[in-house]
């Protein structure tokens, strides 16, 4: 393994959508959502561990998850786990953990994909992150895994790229684009020239050092007063500090909409990103009438398409229904159509109100 080659892993959002398995104290990446025994996190955690080693695997979480964490990976080195005193979305989180590692090492060559994505043909994911990382390191250059698209969604953000001219595979990016009306979609997915963004990227750490220098200056100059304080025991109050005075925005705002050195890899493995209980539905084995059932206790009678998910051991039956999503757990049980999905926010919304905090 190269020893130059690191990890970044984001592991520090709510999933409130996969609601109410996933609750703000205990959230979707430390859940087994896919019923294989392991947790999204673990399974990450696994898929880098081919081929990045074990040291330079960090996880940047929210730091009231930092426990979870050291349970799940009790491997991993506890000062490679970076716990985030507030949320403000990924660009401040990729400025911290490049920072952090680049002062380790300024040779560093670096990932940063999301815990909760479900990659399959591990091999293939290998592959295109190696070829991405060799492009990299020998080029000032953004990288990012770019997904064919199946069909015309508008929950993804879109990357047009140059269909000519690629290099080892690597195409030129030409324009990000956040999530599209249908329209919009459709006419994507048509053109060809269109890819999903994953929100997996790479590059080396110096080079996105010097993209927030040039691209986000009062952002970095931010977290340059805390560099010292990076990799001692003063860092936890250095990043409560910065991250006080810091900027919410995206990285895709931030940097990668801004810079002219990005390029795409096509993927070559299945992904999605479960972003959605659907989500989990279209990646779950299925029975004859369709139905994706996690639960040992699930009987089935005249129901089709519906994505059950039951934690507790009491006898679940559905009946009589179609195109459902039921979620069972100990303390809450969601029904809803499949089509509403996006609505469990709103659902949220109204538990938080008529029943305060304890179910969220």
């Amino acid at each position: 393994m190269n020893k130059n080659n690191y990890v970044a892993i984001m592991a520090g959002g709510i999933g409130s959508r996969f609601w109410p398995m996933s609750r703000t104290t205990y959230p979707k990446q430390f859940l087994d959502i896919m019923n294989t025994g392991k947790t999204l996190l673990q399974s990450t955690y696994e898929r880098f561990l081919s081929f990045i080693p074990n040291e330079n695997i960090y996880i940047v979480t929210s730091a009231e998850y930092v426990s979870i964490v050291k349970e799940q990976l009790p491997q991993l080195p506890v000062e490679n786990i970076i716990g985030e005193p507030e949320r403000k979305n990924t660009a401040a989180c990729i400025a911290l953990v490049s920072l952090k590692i680049k002062k380790i090492n300024s040779a560093a060559n670096l990932v940063v994909a999301p815990s909760d994505h479900m990659i399959e043909n591990v091999e293939a994911f290998k592959q295109n992150c190696l070829a991405g990382l060799e492009y990299t390191v020998n080029n000032n250059a953004f990288v990012t895994l770019g997904i064919k698209p199946t069909y015309a969604n508008t929950g993804y953000g879109y990357i047009q790229f140059e269909k000519e001219n690629a290099k080892e595979g690597i195409h030129t990016v030409k324009r990000f684009t956040e999530k599209p009306n249908k329209e919009t979609a459709i006419k994507f997915f048509k053109d060809g020239g269109y890819l999903w963004n994953s929100g997996i990227f790479i590059w080396k750490a110096k080079d996105i050092v010097n993209a927030f220098r040039f691209y986000m200056p009062d952002m970095f100059d931010i977290f340059a007063c805390g560099l010292i304080d990076l990799n001692t025991e003063n860092e936890a109050a250095a990043i409560k500090h910065i991250y006080n005075h810091c900027e919410s925005i995206s990285i895709d705002y931030a940097i990668l909409e801004k810079a002219k050195n990005v390029h795409v890899v096509p993927a070559t493995f299945d992904w999605s990103d479960l972003g959605t209980w659907n989500s989990a539905w279209e990646n779950f084995d299925k029975d004859s009438a369709q139905n994706a059932i996690a639960g040992d206790n699930t009987l089935m009678v005249d129901a089709n398409g519906c994505m059950v998910h039951s934690t507790d051991k009491k006898l679940v039956l559905i009946g009589g229904v179609d195109d459902l999503i039921v979620v069972n757990t100990p303390d809450a049980l969601l029904i809803c159509k499949k089509e509403n999905e996006q609505q469990i926010k709103e659902y949220l919304l109204k538990v938080k109100e008529k029943k305060g905090e304890l179910y969220l």
